[in-house]
């Protein structure tokens, strides 16, 4: 077993103000744990120029066709499969797209593998298997800075050409001197003294939903502030999409609804049939000549 010395971590000290924790109340523990994640934005605050740098990676790495794939063990593993499911009900973009691997394999989603995290060799045979390369981004995420499955598979993509960065919680960790674009997102001692699934998690969460948000928003897939790729795929994501549309265009709703019927529900090329006065067929071809930029292909001739 590796001896390696997770002490000196800052994730890992014992956080004073919960120092009796097991004494108060449901409320008190309420409260105190909200003092505490309440400190979680402000350490995210300090390292938005870094974040700032993943989203133009990741859009980049979309817009050439390339994927962003998350790499994590345990919790941050799960933060990372979560935010790669959410990205096609939410933009509708193909799964290939934004993909993660986790420590343990899919299993490790709902049950405990923690083993294998303790592995470089595994990290590195599972990135293998997606191919990283020139194309893709490839983003570690590990509360210590320091899980070796993850490092290994860093490691691995870097050496292909791919682009890394990393989300972590604790500064000065081998996993960011091992990508290009290190997140160290310092949130301090958690309120169970190594549950990193706390204000860590909280951190890694946050990053994520502005990482791929931002990229996407970048790439065109929102218009203003409206999600105009979603899926209608159920009774509440059409009602969605015809509210999108309504706001988007300032129509009624039985314009909005009519213009999705013709669009075959495709809330972007409705907009754009109702924005630019347009068929169906023409919207179409403006959004794929426009790479799916809402905004510009209603501006196209």
């Amino acid at each position: 077993m590796a001896n390696i010395d997770i002490h000196s971590l800052g994730t890992e000290q014992a956080n004073i103000a919960s120092a009796e924790l097991d004494t108060k109340s449901a409320l008190e523990i309420a409260q105190l744990m909200n003092a505490e994640d309440t400190r979680v934005p402000q350490a995210v605050a300090k390292v938005l120029p870094q974040v700032a740098k993943v989203i133009d990676l990741v859009a980049d790495a979309i817009s050439r066709k390339g994927r962003l794939i998350y790499v994590g063990a345990g919790t941050s593993g799960r933060i990372g499969a979560t935010d790669a499911a959410e990205c096609p009900p939410t933009f509708n973009t193909d799964p290939k797209t934004v993909q993660y691997i986790i420590a343990g394999g899919p299993k490790a989603l709902g049950a405990a593998v923690e083993a294998n995290e303790d592995s470089t060799k595994l990290g590195r045979r599972d990135i293998a298997k997606l191919k990283p390369g020139k194309k893709d981004v490839v983003i570690g995420l590990a509360a210590s800075g320091r899980t070796p499955y993850t490092i290994g598979a860093l490691e691995y993509a870097r050496r292909k050409g791919a682009r890394t960065a990393c989300v972590v919680c604790n500064p000065g960790s081998a996993l960011a001197a091992a990508v290009e674009v290190p997140i160290e997102v310092n949130v301090g001692p958690e309120v169970v003294t190594g549950s990193t699934r706390l204000k860590a998690g909280t951190a890694e969460k946050l990053v994520l939903n502005m990482i791929t948000t931002g990229a996407m928003t970048r790439l065109g897939y929102v218009y203003g502030n409206l999600m105009v790729n979603v899926h209608l795929k159920n009774e509440k994501l059409t009602e969605r999409g015809i509210s999108i549309v309504q706001k988007a265009t300032e129509s009624t709703r039985d314009q909005a609804i009519s213009a999705l019927r013709a669009a075959h529900n495709q809330v972007a090329v409705a907009i754009v049939m109702l924005t630019a006065n347009v068929s169906a067929k023409e919207a179409i071809r403006r959004l794929k000549k426009a790479d799916g930029r809402l905004r510009t292909a209603i501006q196209a001739k």
